[in-house]
């Protein structure tokens, strides 16, 4: 899943949700250089991430893009799930996404200092450019696409991938419902398994 769906999976500790956010830049045992919860957080991250690659669902959207995008399709549908959270994300949340993701810009703006150098750097920017709210919109997620294409130099395409977000679009949102009540479901249930082995 992207950043959307990682922080909201994260319940209320701010630095589970950190640690999850920030869980692809932390490699290997070097998570436990990390607060006991943001360790929590990052662990969490890892088993949302195979959860999700292995799902039939998750699967099931990706070959909608394998021909074009090969073993970039994962990342896309990743995005393409942001935002259908975000979209609809009163179905999720009592707190207006506007609120949530100032609320977060502000925890990662306090404790910028514990994250890893590549996201202190991604941070800024993510704010200045309102990342998180921008996913709820087809033309947000272009511009997220097009960023990602300019990080391959072009190999991957995807910034050419809402044509078929908008030709599948109604079968991409069903995949999303039904793929993440079941998430949603399996990441509490993990991360109450992984705070218990901290002692949290």
């Amino acid at each position: 899943m992207n950043f959307l769906a990682h922080i909201y999976l994260s319940g209320e500790n701010e630095l589970i949700t950190i640690g999850n956010f920030v869980g692809d830049g932390v490699r290997g045992n070097k998570y436990r250089n990390y607060p006991r919860e943001i360790q929590i957080g990052i662990q969490l991250h890892r088993e949302i991430d195979t959860f999700t690659d292995a799902h039939p669902i998750f699967r099931r959207s990706t070959k909608r893009l394998h021909k074009g995008y090969s073993h970039y399709s994962g990342v896309i549908v990743d995005i393409f799930f942001d935002h259908f959270l975000a979209k609809n994300w009163k179905q999720y949340s009592a707190v207006p996404l506007a609120d949530y993701v100032d609320h977060f810009y502000k925890s990662l703006n306090d404790n910028l200092e514990v994250l890893p150098p590549r996201f202190q750097r991604i941070v800024p920017v993510m704010i200045e450019g309102n990342w998180l709210l921008s996913y709820a919109t087809v033309d947000g997620i272009q511009l997220v696409l097009n960023g990602m294409n300019r990080r391959t130099k072009g190999i991957s395409r995807m910034n050419n991938a809402t044509k078929e977000l908008q030709e599948h679009y109604e079968d991409f949102e069903k995949d999303f419902t039904e793929f993440f009540a079941e998430l949603i479901a399996f990441s509490t249930k993990k991360r109450i398994e992984i705070e218990k082995l901290h002692n949290l």
